[in-house]
C-alpha cells in the first residue's frame, strides 16, 4: 500500500473538516454517533473505512486537537469480538455506549494460576436454568474498579480438554457476589485489581457465542489486545514515542557522545519499523482478518522498545532520573511514570516469550515447544498425561 497519505484536497479531508467544523467540540457520543471513533468497524458503528480513510481520520482528529474517548478494553477488545460472535441485541444494546466512552470495560481473563498458561483457568461458570452461576477468582483486572462491564471467560465443562468447555460472557461489574482488592504498582497508581466472584448470577443472555466454546473468542480478544496494547505511545499506546525523545533532544541541541546518539538512532528506527507494521494491521483489520501472529509480532517489538525508550531517557536525565517528575534535560512529562512503568510491559497481555512462541509456531512453522522434563512436545505431553491438561 501507499504510506503517502492523501493531499490536503481529499474530499474525505474536507468531509471529516466540515463535520469537525460543525462540531468544534463534539462529545464522545457525538464522535461515535459520526462513526469517527473506530471508523473501520462495519456501520451503523462505523464506516468501514478503508486503511487510508481511517488514517486520515485519524490526521484529522489530531491536528483539530480531539480526542476519542478513552475506553481501551471496551473499544480495543471487548467490542470486536462483540461484532464478531455477538447477537444482534448484544450489539446493540453495548456498542454505542462502548464507543462513545459512556460504559467503560475491563477483562477478567488472567487468574493466580493462569496467566501466560491462560487456557489453565479455573474460574467456574454453572448453568442454573436461565443464569450462570460464576466462582473463582482473576488478577491483573485494570481498571476494574471504574468498569461497568467486563468480558470474562470461565470454564462450563470441567471435563472438556484444556482449550475446550470454557465460555465467554459480558459481565456487569455490580453483580451481587463480586468484590474487588486494589492493586497498587510501583508507579504508586491504582489501575489493576484482584476480583473474586462467589456465587456471582450472570444472566444466560449475556453468554457471547456458543457455549463451551470461549476459546476461540478469548483468541480474537486476545488478538485485538495485543494490537491495541501496541499503539502509538511507548507504554501501550499511551505515553511519550521515540519521536518525542528525539524532539526534547533536538530542543537542547543534541547530544554529542557517540553512543548515546547511536542509541537515539536506533529507538527512532524502531519505531519507524513499528508505524509501518501498525499500517499492515490497519490494513488486514479492515479487511475483515482477525489479528493472527502478526498482532504478536509487533508487541513483541513494541514492548522492549517501549523499555529501550525509557531507558535512553533514564540515562539523558542523568541524577536528576532519580526525581519523581524529571526527565531529560530537566523537562517534565511521563518520563518517570513510564521508565517505572516500563517492566510490565513484556509481561502483560501475554508474556515477550508467549509471543515469540506464538510467532515460531504459527508463522515460521517451527515444532511446538519441548516439555523438559518428559522430552515431548507440550502437545504429546499433554496427550499422553505427563503434564496437565
Amino acid at each position: 500500500m501507499d504510506f503517502e497519505l492523501p493531499g490536503e484536497d481529499d474530499p474525505r479531508r474536507r468531509e471529516v473538516r466540515d463535520w469537525l467544523a460543525a462540531h468544534p467540540r463534539p462529545s464522545g457520543r457525538d464522535l461515535a454517533e459520526a462513526g469517527l471513533v473506530a471508523p473501520h468497524w462495519p456501520r451503523p458503528w462505523g464506516l468501514d473505512a478503508d486503511p487510508i480513510h481511517q488514517l486520515i481520520i485519524d490526521d484529522e482528529l489530531r491536528r483539530a486537537k480531539v480526542q476519542r474517548p478513552a475506553n481501551i478494553i471496551g473499544i480495543g477488545w471487548a467490542g470486536p469480538t462483540i461484532i464478531h460472535a455477538g447477537t444482534q441485541a448484544q450489539k446493540d444494546r453495548y456498542l454505542m455506549p462502548i464507543l462513545s466512552g459512556e460504559e467503560i470495560w475491563c477483562q477478567l481473563f488472567s487468574e493466580p494460576g493462569a496467566g501466560s498458561d491462560l487456557a489453565g483457568l479455573a474460574t467456574r461458570a454453572v448453568r442454573d436454568g436461565d443464569v450462570y452461576v460464576v466462582n473463582g477468582q482473576k488478577i491483573w483486572t485494570s481498571m476494574g474498579h471504574i468498569s461497568k462491564f467486563g468480558i470474562l471467560i470461565a470454564r462450563t465443562n470441567a471435563d472438556a480438554p484444556k482449550h475446550k468447555g470454557v465460555s465467554y460472557f459480558i459481565c456487569p461489574m455490580d453483580t451481587p457476589g463480586i468484590t474487588m482488592r486494589p492493586i497498587i504498582d510501583m508507579t504508586g497508581v491504582h489501575s489493576f485489581n484482584e476480583v473474586f466472584f462467589d456465587d456471582v448470577r450472570i444472566p444466560a443472555e449475556n453468554l457471547v457465542g456458543e457455549e463451551h466454546e470461549g476459546w476461540a473468542l478469548a483468541k480474537v480478544t486476545l488478538g485485538n489486545e495485543r494490537v491495541s496494547l501496541s499503539g502509538e505511545g511507548a507504554l501501550w499506546g499511551r505515553g511519550p514515542t521515540a519521536g518525542d525523545l528525539v524532539d526534547v533532544v533536538r530542543r537542547h541541541g543534541g547530544v554529542q557522545d557517540p553512543v548515546m546518539r547511536q542509541r537515539l538512532v536506533q529507538v527512532w528506527m524502531e519505531g519507524e519499523i513499528l508505524r509501518l507494521i501498525r499500517l499492515r494491521t490497519v490494513t488486514a483489520a479492515v479487511k475483515g482478518k482477525q489479528p493472527g501472529a502478526e498482532a504478536s509480532v509487533r508487541k513483541a517489538l513494541a514492548d522492549e522498545h517501549g523499555q529501550h525508550i525509557m531507558h535512553v531517557a533514564r540515562d539523558l536525565a542523568g541524577a536528576s532520573g532519580m526525581l519523581s517528575g524529571a526527565g531529560p534535560f530537566g523537562e517534565g512529562g511521563e518520563w518517570d511514570f513510564g521508565f517505572l512503568f516500563a517492566p510490565a510491559l513484556t509481561v502483560g497481555g501475554g508474556t515477550s516469550e508467549v509471543q515469540r512462541n506464538i510467532i515460531a509456531e504459527r508463522s515460521l512453522g517451527l515444532p511446538h515447544d519441548i516439555d523438559v522434563e518428559s522430552g515431548k512436545t507440550w502437545a504429546e505431553a499433554r496427550t499422553a498425561g505427563v503434564i496437565a491438561r
